[in-house]
């Protein structure tokens, strides 16, 4: 029998590849999600992050894959789902005993108003995050970091996967149709900024690497695909392969960068606080370049994509077309 895992975030998008792709390489695979019902086909359940307290269940590996992932919201939600839900995922881990928790984290964290070309993992700034999830995720990093250094703890592996995308995405390609389908998509100074995506595939056999390869124990990976182009470039693909129109707003970055400014601050006094239409985080991802060196990746995980950029993108227009 292989190795027991168990996968937080199992429900979404991410975690249900990473719970397929465990099974299909031996492992006996229990999955915690919100919602029993979007889990992966004949996966074990035993409840979201508050269950965890109480979960009788033994894992040899724990792969953190929840998260509350959005560029508006409010701190204390982001504090309550990303750094107190990774505490409960890092208790729980050491409770059982478990050797290995994969974290999967995001490269947001290196997000900034200006182009950053081929970053590696150590040039982080957690001084000035450009939202709340950012802030949450760099410090649950921090948090997980403290924690290795007790030798009661798990060895700890954090991923960052970069703008994860293929069949069944929920969250950036469905946030960006919206935007198309309301007014089509800004396309800020050309579009020309250099976008870095990865196919969902990849993300779950990185994971897997993550949880096996014992070199890789206390360190934070980049993942990829490795081939990054420009915004309108990616755009135009992914709306021609829906049939959909190349509907474009073409618009000065300055300019719509300082109108998300002013909606921003609006919108932190409104009742409820409502996202706004454009966030200045949102702005900064679509109009400057942000690529990823993920050569440590290669070198200490052993890790290539398997899964093309192209082939992920047509899978999603394949299944939204029916």
């Amino acid at each position: 029998m292989g190795e027991r895992a168990l996968v937080t975030g199992a429900s979404g998008f991410v975690g249900g590849h990473v719970v397929r792709t465990l099974r299909e390489h031996g492992y006996r695979v229990t999955a915690s999600g919100r919602r029993a019902e979007a889990l992966p086909a004949g996966a074990v359940h035993v409840g979201d992050l508050d269950d965890l307290a109480h979960a009788d269940v033994p894992a040899d590996v724990v792969v953190h894959c929840a998260a509350l992932s959005s560029p508006w919201g409010r701190w204390a939600e982001f504090e309550h789902a990303n750094v107190t839900g990774t505490r409960k995922v890092l208790e729980y881990a050491r409770r059982v005993g478990a050797r290995r928790l994969v974290h999967v984290s995001s490269p947001g964290i290196y997000a900034a108003p200006r182009d950053r070309l081929d970053i590696c993992e150590d040039q982080v700034d957690p001084s000035r995050p450009m939202n709340h999830y950012i802030r949450s995720k760099t410090q649950a990093e921090s948090l997980l970091r403290a924690a290795a250094a007790d030798p009661r703890n798990p060895e700890v592996v954090v991923l960052r996967p970069r703008g994860v995308v293929g069949a069944g995405d929920t969250g950036l390609v469905p946030r960006l149709l919206r935007v198309h389908a309301r007014v089509g998509v800004p396309v800020l100074d050309g579009g020309r900024g250099l976008v870095d995506l990865t196919a969902v595939e990849n993300v779950a056999h990185a994971v897997r690497l993550a949880a096996e390869v014992p070199g890789a124990a206390g360190l934070a990976f980049n993942v990829t695909n490795d081939d990054p182009r420009p915004f309108v470039e990616l755009l135009d693909q992914l709306l021609t392969g829906l049939g959909l129109p190349l509907r474009h707003r073409h618009l000065p970055a300055r300019l719509v960068y300082g109108v998300a400014g002013v909606l921003e601050a609006v919108c932190a006094v409104l009742p409820g606080h409502p996202e706004p239409p454009v966030t200045r985080y949102t702005v900064s991802t679509i109009t400057h370049s942000q690529t990823l060196d993920v050569s440590r990746a290669r070198r200490v995980l052993g890790y290539e994509p398997l899964v093309s950029l192209d082939d992920a993108l047509a899978s999603y227009a394949s299944v939204q077309r029916g």
